[in-house]
């Protein structure tokens, strides 16, 4: 395996939806630009670091 995505088929709803949902892993404020980690973007990366250490 050369590695994970967070990618789902979620992700076409999005694009057909335009910005009416928000899903990934990052929330990023329109107005402002910033960018906020989800609290699932903390559990992908202890699962991934969980991975590699495996």
């Amino acid at each position: 395996m050369r590695g994970y995505f967070a990618w789902s088929l979620l992700d076409n709803f999005e694009w057909s939806l335009g910005y009416a949902k928000r899903f990934g892993l990052v929330h990023i404020d329109f107005a402002t630009q910033q960018r906020t980690i989800k609290a699932s973007a903390a559990f992908y990366r202890a699962f991934i670091q969980a991975q590699r250490d495996a």
